[in-house]
């Protein structure tokens, strides 16, 4: 009982945490509903991670596809420009109605379906997706309870693909904890990812892998118009390439989930 208290308590903070932000950001567009435009690769290189990890789910046309705390839900616009079957989800009402009129605006809303949903309880019929995409959302959740949800729902032979905030730097999560930075913006009960969180996934999945983002580039974060980020990248490449266990002290991780 006490569990299940904590438990609704929790969902019901990070509700509000990004209720308030998608209320914000409602404000704004409706003094300027043009920024509802999705510039896709804007939209994919303003992480390094996105594109990379988007391009992992290969061809969707005709697949359908879960974006899994779909937020401002310009992925989903982008997987259903590539011709997907998309279903949004948000804990946020109001992060389900800023996708709802992303996609009208952008010509897509035939092809994605949005509704407010917890990703610990999710009202899909087991196997409905051929691929799951998600973006800054499990370490918000009870990671037992997510995995077994989303294998559940992945049909056999699907896969998940998700970009976290990754836990292992202590310099890194020193910083997080210290630092002001722009849009440095977290809810009280999130937790980045660490090795032990994989442990529910690889219960339920056939086959997870990670791969690590921003080693030295993740000074990017904290200054966004430094003028070394090539250099920085080049070094990143090789030094990963060259000593993968520093993947470990990387910002962001993307896991790949075979179903």
């Amino acid at each position: 009982m006490v569990h299940a208290m904590r438990a609704t308590d929790r969902l019901l903070n990070e509700m509000a945490f990004h209720d308030a932000q998608a209320l914000s950001r409602r404000r704004y567009f409706a003094e300027h509903p043009e920024a509802l435009a999705v510039d896709e690769d804007r939209y994919l290189d303003h992480e390094t991670w996105i594109r990379p990890a988007l391009d992992l789910l290969g061809d969707v046309r005709d697949r359908s596809v879960l974006d899994y705390g779909c937020g401002h839900g310009m992925a989903s616009v982008v997987l259903a420009r590539r011709g997907a079957w998309v279903t949004g989800f948000d804990l946020s009402p109001w992060y389900v109605a800023e996708a709802q009129e992303r996609a009208q605006v952008n010509g897509v809303a035939e092809l994605a379906t949005f509704i407010q949903a917890s990703a610990e309880q999710l009202p899909f019929r087991s196997g409905s997706f051929d691929f799951v995409w998600g973006h800054a959302i499990l370490h918000h959740l009870d990671l037992p309870r997510a995995a077994e949800e989303l294998a559940r729902v992945l049909r056999p032979g699907g896969l998940a693909v998700f970009c976290e905030p990754w836990g292992e730097n202590p310099l890194l999560e020193w910083a997080r904890r210290r630092l002001p930075y722009t849009g440095k913006q977290r809810s009280a009960d999130e937790q980045p990812l660490r090795r032990r969180d994989l442990t529910c996934f690889r219960q339920q999945f056939r086959e997870v892998s990670c791969q690590p983002f921003q080693l030295l580039t993740m000074a990017r974060r904290v200054w966004p118009t430094m003028p070394l980020q090539r250099p920085l990248q080049i070094w990143d490449d090789a030094l990963l390439r060259r000593w993968p266990s520093l993947g470990r002290f990387c910002r962001y991780m993307v896991l790949s989930l075979a179903r």
